[in-house]
């Protein structure tokens, strides 16, 4: 049916859990609540995020497990991130139906269905702000690194295909940072040049300038070290040429600091009266 919205989300653990969240990293939580209001105005039918965290080595997987339960504690950092439940459903049919597609473009995907699987925090993390409803389905994506960025962005587009072909209104959100060089010190922002090719990637996406983004995508991703060395972010354009065919308009609603990485909490929505047929 479509695609309703699109996002980059943060997942750092310091914003877990809410009562805990720092300064710092306040107003982008409070950013990522803004964007829960546009995800329930929205009403999708099934939230698709695709998560830095679940790191898969040679093939692309997808969650077709029918009920996503489970407790969560981060093998990366047990003490901030230790004894989280989740639990939501899944849309099986659905995320058989991307693995399949994928299959048939020559794609290594394949379909999990296990429901002993544990989800990553890139997963948890932002759910817990962008979902009030926890009955709406979720399908979750890995990131594979035997995967070029092109590669990554042909995946992205099946699933956009997949999803403005499926009877479902959609949410799909790419979990993950952007300049990703960590450093100790939690409240540290990446440095000024890392800031400064954050915020030129973020104009491209917030102008609907796709091309742009995807062409500055390479290198920017090795200058500024970009989480899973930018594939959820070549998913995520993917995504929007599959689905939308590319005419989109964004919104930078924030951008935070979390131990040298960079943040943006940025949305992405079909220009008015744009859909791809199918």
């Amino acid at each position: 049916m479509s695609l309703e919205l699109a996002m980059i989300s943060p997942h750092t653990p310091r914003i877990c859990h809410e009562d805990k969240v720092g300064d710092f990293q306040k107003p982008m939580v409070e950013a990522m609540k803004r964007t829960a209001d546009m995800i329930e105005a929205a009403q999708p039918d099934v939230l698709v995020i695709v998560s830095c965290h679940w790191m898969s080595s040679f093939d692309h997987y997808v969650d077709a497990t029918a009920r996503h339960q489970g407790i969560l504690t981060a093998f990366e950092c047990p003490d901030i991130i230790s004894d989280v439940p989740y639990d939501h459903p899944g849309l099986p049919e659905l995320a058989r139906e991307m693995a399949e597609r994928g299959t048939a473009r020559g794609l290594r995907v394949k379909a999990v269905d296990d429901p002993t699987y544990v989800w990553d925090y890139g997963t948890v993390v932002p759910l817990r702000y962008l979902i009030r409803n926890t009955q709406l389905p979720v399908i979750d994506l890995s990131v594979c690194w035997s995967a070029s960025l092109e590669e990554t962005q042909i995946w992205g587009q099946v699933i956009g295909e997949v999803l403005a072909a499926a009877p479902v209104r959609a949410v799909f959100v790419s979990s993950g940072a952007l300049a990703h060089n960590l450093v100790r010190i939690p409240q540290n922002w990446p440095n000024i040049t890392e800031q400064a090719l954050d915020r030129e990637f973020c104009n491209h996406l917030v102008k609907g300038d796709l091309t742009s983004a995807e062409a500055m995508l390479p290198s920017y991703a090795r200058a500024a070290g970009l989480e899973s060395g930018g594939r959820h972010v070549a998913m995520l354009l993917g995504v929007l040429d599959g689905a939308l065919g590319g005419e989109v308009t964004g919104v930078l609603h924030g951008y935070g600091p979390s131990s040298g990485s960079g943040n943006p909490v940025l949305t992405l929505h079909p220009k008015s009266g744009t859909r791809v047929a199918v």
